[in-house]
């Protein structure tokens, strides 16, 4: 088995790589290749090793920061509720250069979530009716449509939200707020995150799907003074979310759509959700992964 993921916006040609190998339990593949993307590999690469665990290979550029690396790896496995026995061996190569950036194009595929299609801007897409076609230049996993938690969100926007006013808690690429927009093309959108490279990003994708003069984009996160929406989507992490949730829940008067949570995460934010006299309306899964809908 092997899977290639790249950033292109970040992509360059040395000549030679800088690999870092990852020796891992199948269990924890999402969290190393997010913790490698995390430490500023510009692409990673997973292959099964003939013990039948998995090898994640982060290429850099320089000989990437040992520290920097296994602080990343730490704080992903916390984040995914994994013990640090998940992560076996890591260890660094020189490689001799190869054009990973056309390799990876050529094997990147759209993902289609009801009648969003989230696609990069080279691959041609049929254009059939009652399709949303997103555009995002691919990078990390997270928030670019390919990750259980994006697609979980795009379909909980599909189902829930008619139109009126949305708010993006922690936008990342700005796909979540984009879909909105496309969906309701005269509705209120606003959206929200502590990056400020993101915002910038977020931005940039917009304008790319022509929907850049309807949505708001903003460094920060909600307060007290945060205007209602009658969506409130917060695709972010357990942790996260739960300090949050007073102020999203005063800044939703409708539905509030909470994604980037684990399945066993689920019953502790329930009942925080109880706590604040919230009411659970459905939850939504994709493998490990769960989307809630209050």
């Amino acid at each position: 088995m092997t899977d290639a993921k790249a950033q292109p916006e970040r992509m360059v040609q040395p000549s030679n790589w800088f690999a870092l190998d990852v020796d891992l339990d199948p269990v924890a593949e999402e969290a190393v290749d997010y913790a490698l993307m995390e430490a500023g590999s510009l692409g990673t690469e997973t292959n099964e090793t003939a013990k039948g665990n998995l090898r994640i290979t982060g290429y850099f550029t320089t000989t990437p920061a040992r520290e920097v690396v296994r602080a990343q790896l730490h704080e992903a496995l916390r984040i995914y509720e994994l013990p640090s026995s998940s992560v076996r061996e890591v260890s660094v190569r020189e490689v001799k250069n190869r054009d990973w950036l056309a390799e990876w194009k050529e094997s990147w595929q759209p993902v289609r979530v009801g009648r969003f299609v989230i696609a990069p801007p080279w691959a041609k897409i049929n254009d059939l009716p009652d399709q949303l076609i997103i555009r995002i230049e691919p990078g990390m996993a997270f928030g670019t449509g390919t990750h259980e938690t994006t697609k979980l969100c795009l379909t909980a926007i599909e189902k829930y939200f008619a139109g009126g006013s949305f708010l993006d808690v922690g936008t990342g690429t700005g796909v979540l707020a984009i879909a909105a927009a496309k969906l309701f093309p005269n509705a209120r959108i606003e959206a929200c995150d502590t990056d400020a490279e993101a915002i910038e990003i977020a931005g940039e994708n917009a304008i790319a799907n022509e929907v850049g003069d309807r949505i708001t984009f903003s460094v920060g996160s909600i307060d007290d003074t945060t205007a209602s929406a009658d969506v409130v989507c917060a695709n972010l992490t357990a942790d996260v979310i739960a300090p949050l949730l007073p102020l999203l829940l005063a800044a939703t008067c409708g539905r509030l759509i909470l994604s980037g949570i684990l399945d066993s995460q689920v019953a502790m934010l329930e009942t925080h959700l109880t706590q604040h006299g919230a009411s659970l309306l459905e939850i939504i899964q994709d493998g490990e992964w769960a989307a809630m809908i209050v």
